[in-house]
């Protein structure tokens, strides 16, 4: 080999060393990789930096703002909730139907599409059922590369091998030709997920370093717990017809409204109780207050108790937020009553509790004076409670619950958010434009409809992730620039001469498997396809099986998170290591040779006259 072949793969070496010490974060080795590799002159500094244009790294960073609309419109948490229901909360029914969904689905799309679109609906089931994350990516991510399978069209290297038979006069393959091998292989790995591969993934989870505390445990910072109480208002209440300003109910009974809510059919409306909210029979209050006064409250304004149900639980966490602010140093409020800085009426936001040197302050809040250093708990709009963050010299917000990462602020728009993704699957099924520009069409759509708010864009993209790829890409480019792939690829004939029909099929299929860890899928086929068809026709066998073999193979990247999209999607929200991906990814590629191998020599008998 030349000096820059052995300066590539010492590189390579390094690289994989760093990825599986878990000490240097992934995206920084892939930087690394970059540099090393534009330093050492082994490629030019445009081929170094060419794959933060690459189609695939465009099509991911607009598949994260899909992603954000299905989240931000419902969509994800909806779907979610279907398969949570469906799987009856059961962890193995979950798995098992999740990685059913998932190939069924990715085989009219592409599987990094698939697994973009999929994330946020597996972190909905997560918050939902409790199930560590860990135990349900990595099944998302296997089921994923599987779905490329399914059909034709569902991954790029099926295409490259198709096109490969094509270039060389033989029949091409049909669109269903790897399906059998396909469903075989998902039905193994579902099984080893259920049983080997989600015991290595049975350990603690490490926590996020943005961790936040749930509505529940401010409540209880606060001594809020089991105060909160909803009421119906009938049509002989006092509070009909009344604003909240004029029931004042603070005055009277020292308790406050926290909530109106009204019926929609099924579902309910919950608005924050402002000064001018008029409560109407038939609503319902949300009401905070001392047991006692709370009580002698619904008796003298006649109303009933209302059941609190966990569809007016997710309702009410939907549009009502809650937060901890600290006063500013510099806050205007300083000195001032709740009462007289008119805080409600300004900011839309009702004080439930206030905490004055890490006490928390009991009696009537609202004429209490503030002081620098004191601790309020707001409650209100999520959009209100977000306004504060912009005025940092009145309010410092420190914490807000982790219920606000499932708020879904566009809602109203999840049919629209439905439209666009068919319609990007749709064009990227059908090959109406190239599947890029389907994903960034569907990305701007997502903004210009306002499914995706505009502040929210930049932080919906998973940048680690684009760089990670981004910085390997041209770790393919430097391996077939100085012929190492070429080396690798012509060794196979003189491998294969003389072997055994499974043993011909095995060394194939692990050949292209281990350059598939450290090159692209699509550029392991592009390299591997000829070389096999040429090998199969040199040792007079079907060409067909060689040329099956390679595109399974090719989508069976299971082993490390840096082998296909598909698994670095999945690193950083799974809380992954690099060797999370090896205990549980190199048994499964061991079963899917084995699979592949059977199905194989049984679908093609390996003799001349077979293709």
């Amino acid at each position: 080999m030349t000096p820059d072949a052995w300066i590539s793969v010492a590189i390579l070496a390094a690289a994989v060393v760093a990825f599986a010490s878990d000490r240097i974060r992934p995206d920084a080795v892939a930087l690394g990789v970059l540099l090393a590799l534009a330093v050492s002159g082994v490629v030019t500094s445009n081929e170094a930096i060419a794959g933060f244009a690459d189609t695939s790294v465009l099509m991911i960073g607009g598949l994260f703002i899909v992603g954000e609309g299905l989240v931000a419109t419902g969509v994800a948490a909806a779907l979610g909730a279907r398969l949570a229901n469906f799987g009856g909360g059961k962890e193995t029914r979950l798995i098992a139907l999740l990685m059913v969904v998932v190939g069924a689905v990715g085989a009219f799309m592409s599987s990094t599409g698939i697994v973009a679109m999929f994330i946020p609906v597996v972190l909905g089931l997560v918050a939902k059922t409790g199930i560590p994350r860990a135990r349900l990516m990595m099944p998302l991510s296997v089921a994923a590369l599987i779905s490329g399978l399914m059909t034709l069209i569902a991954t790029a290297p099926n295409l490259v091998v198709s096109a490969a038979l094509s270039d060389r006069n033989l029949a091409p393959f049909g669109f269903f030709e790897l399906t059998p091998i396909a469903v075989a292989i998902l039905a193994v790995a579902i099984v080893y997920m259920l049983t080997i591969g989600r015991r290595q993934l049975d350990r603690p989870e490490p926590q996020a370093d943005d961790a936040g505390v749930s509505i529940d445990a401010l409540l209880k910072r606060y001594e809020l717990t089991n105060r909160f109480q909803v009421f119906r208002i009938g049509v002989g209440a006092g509070l009909a017809g009344r604003t909240v300003a004029e029931a004042r109910l603070r005055s009277v009974y020292g308790i406050t409204i926290v909530a109106s809510i009204r019926s929609q059919g099924s579902r309910f409306k919950v608005r924050p109780a402002l000064a001018d909210t008029v409560m109407r029979a038939g609503d319902r209050v949300a009401v905070l207050g001392e047991p006692e006064a709370v009580d002698a409250f619904a008796k003298a304004e006649n109303l009933e108790k209302a059941i609190i149900d966990a569809r007016l639980r997710d309702a009410a966490r939907q549009d009502l937020g809650l937060a901890e602010v600290m006063l500013a140093p510099e806050a205007p409020l300083i000195g001032k009553t709740l009462r007289e800085a008119r805080f409600r009426a300004r900011r839309g936001l009702a004080v439930v509790g206030i905490k004055h040197k890490g006490e928390v302050v009991a009696g009537n809040l609202i004429d209490t004076p503030l002081r620098f250093g004191d601790l309020i708990l707001v409650v209100g709009n999520w959009g209100r409670i977000g306004d504060l963050q912009q005025h940092p010299g009145e309010f410092v917000v420190l914490r807000l619950p982790e219920e606000i990462k499932s708020v879904t602020p566009s809602r109203k728009r999840a049919p629209l958010a439905i439209a666009i993704v068919l319609a990007m699957t749709v064009s990227m099924t059908l090959g109406l434009v190239p599947n890029v520009i389907a994903v960034l069409m569907a990305a701007l759509a997502m903004i210009a409809s306002g499914c995706v708010a505009g502040k929210r864009v930049y932080n919906s993209v998973g940048w680690s992730t684009l760089v990670l790829i981004a910085g390997m890409l041209p770790m393919a480019t430097a391996l077939q620039n100085t012929g190492v792939t070429e080396i690798m690829a012509t060794g196979l004939t003189s491998l294969l001469a003389g072997a055994g029909t499974y043993a011909m099929l095995s060394v194939l299929f692990a050949i292209t498997a281990i350059l598939g860890l450290f090159v692209s899928n699509t550029a392991t086929a592009v390299l591997i396809a000829p070389v096999a068809i040429t090998a199969a026709q040199t040792l007079g066998v079907s060409t067909h099986a060689f040329a099956v073999v390679v595109a399974v193979a090719c989508s069976c990247a299971f082993a490390t998170p840096v082998s296909s999209p598909v698994n670095t999607l999945v690193l950083e929200p799974g809380r992954y290591t690099f060797n999370d991906f090896v205990k549980v990814g190199a048994p499964l590629l061991l079963l899917s040779l084995i699979v592949t191998v059977i199905m194989v020599a049984a679908l093609y008998p390996l003799t001349p006259s077979a293709h």
